[in-house]
């Protein structure tokens, strides 16, 4: 489950409710040679698909060998999902601390099993006649550090099992409460041709946080309860929606023009300072030695080699040393500039 929570409230056939990739007939997937893949692809990930099908479909219709994402969207939910492959799977992990921003909508005076719209009522209660200052006093609350109890349909983990298998069980297992920043929260009423008694929240937060949770506790600060009917990820770091591709257009492209869809694997990396090596010392740092230098300290650092420019991994600097991290292969340094030379690195 994802930290953010499924979106629409009529669950979209998984068979059906995204493009059936070029090759697949009578439900069969034809055999295709994968090949080595690397960098980024911003996918607007479609309602009723698992992040991880979404992720499947992508990485079929590029051929890749090797791909992962960058944390989960429940099929429920759509939005800004961004596909690593190759070299750049070693970076995904980075991106699990990114900011993120939803818009979603919140379905007032009902309360469900699971927070969304995909559980079983659980209380119906009356919505009060509410206006702007009501929607403001509640907001307030919200801003800034809150605590959460991560919800019982979630993936986090219970003495090795996830929270999800125990809710299915009808087991309910004590969670601690946890820190999460909202950096800002907007609310409104939701027209009533869209959704009667509903209201409308785009929300900047912190890793980790619920949507799910933070509308059922907005409801409950309203008095009438309230469930997620729908979500949308609007931006995840620095990537946002403008960015994204369907897997619909992917799938309308050819081989070539996919390719040209990806981004760099040092997208990813944006936050961290950059430092080029000469051939002799990019040689040794990607021997996994440390090298010295006239560096300041740094935590983060995306470290390049010159002639021609490329990725050669991670790094950290302390007291001069620069340390690695996580490092290419020569192999996957090549394969990205002679087979993607459009993607090879560029300065910051």
């Amino acid at each position: 489950m994802s930290t953010a929570g499924p979106s629409q409230g009529a669950k979209a056939p998984l068979g059906g409710s995204g493009p059936r990739a070029a090759g697949e007939r009578g439900g069969a997937r034809l055999r295709v040679q994968r090949r080595p893949v690397h960098g980024v692809l911003l996918l607007d990930k479609p309602l009723g698909l698992s992040s991880n099908q979404a992720l499947q479909r992508a990485k079929w219709l590029l051929r890749a060998e090797k791909a992962g994402h960058t944390g989960t969207l429940d099929p429920l939910a759509t939005g800004v999902l961004p596909l690593c492959f190759g070299a750049a799977t070693k970076f995904s992990g980075l991106h699990l601390d990114a900011d993120k921003t939803y818009a979603a909508t919140l379905q007032l005076g009902v309360r469900t099993a699971t927070g969304d719209a995909e559980g079983e009522v659980i209380e119906r209660r009356p919505v009060p006649a509410l206006g702007a200052e009501d929607l403001e006093r509640v907001r307030q609350q919200f801003l800034g550090a809150i605590t959460q109890v991560p919800p019982m349909h979630s993936a986090l983990k219970k003495d090795g099992r996830a929270l999800y298998d125990y809710a299915r069980a009808g087991i309910e297992v004590e969670r601690a409460s946890r820190e999460v920043r909202i950096y800002k929260l907007n609310m409104v009423l939701a027209p009533a041709d869209q959704a009667p008694s509903a209201i409308n929240i785009i929300v900047t937060c912190s890793k980790g946080t619920y949507i799910r949770t933070l509308g059922e506790d907005i409801g409950q600060a309203l008095g009438c309860g309230a469930h997620l009917s729908a979500l949308h990820r609007l931006a995840t770091g620095r990537f946002d929606e403008s960015q994204c591709i369907t897997l619909e257009r992917l799938e309308a492209m050819d081989g070539g023009a996919r390719l040209a869809c990806l981004l760099a694997p040092d997208a990813l990396l944006q936050d961290h300072e950059p430092i080029t090596l000469d051939r002799e010392e990019a040689g040794r740092f990607l021997s996994g030695l440390r090298r010295r230098g006239p560096w300041g300290d740094a935590e983060h650092v995306a470290v390049y080699g010159q002639s021609p420019r490329s990725l050669l991994g991670t790094a950290h600097v302390k007291a001069g040393e620069l340390i690695p991290t996580r490092l290419l292969s020569p192999i996957e340094i090549q394969q990205i500039l002679q087979a993607t030379p459009a993607l090879a690195a560029e300065p910051h």
